[in-house]
């Protein structure tokens, strides 16, 4: 396995790029709306989605005694991290149109579990 692919299946890695790529999902969308205050507003956009974050990788590492940093577990993280974020955005009043649901659904599935089909991609190459 690469040194990069093997990197990015530390766990404090793995974990510390899907909050980034949570916030970076919450910054492309505010900016696509020419939304106000950038960092308060990222925050306040992201904040339920990393909860759902963070949820996903205590499912997984609860259930299955290991880390999400493979594609299968990941895809519970990214369900995890759509449906609580969804859910804690209707809770607090926030928007859940269905178009944005299904915007999330699809940038989250591919920024989530991209990274870690590109790992597994690597990791098949060089074995």
């Amino acid at each position: 396995m690469s040194r990069v692919a093997a990197l990015l299946r530390h766990p404090v890695v793995a974990f510390l790029l899907d909050v980034l790529l949570v916030l970076v999902f919450a910054a492309v969308g505010r900016a696509s709306h020419a939304e106000a205050n950038p960092v308060l507003g990222v925050l306040s956009t992201a904040w339920p989605f990393l909860v759902g974050l963070v949820a996903g990788w205590l499912v997984v590492r609860s259930l299955r005694k290991g880390w999400p940093t493979d594609f299968g577990p990941g895809i519970t993280v990214w369900f995890s991290t759509v449906l609580i974020g969804m859910v804690l955005r209707r809770a607090v009043g926030e928007g859940t149109a269905w178009t944005f649901v299904l915007v999330a659904s699809v940038v989250l599935a591919v920024f989530l579990l991209g990274w870690r089909a590109l790992v597994a991609y690597a990791a098949r190459r060089d074995a």
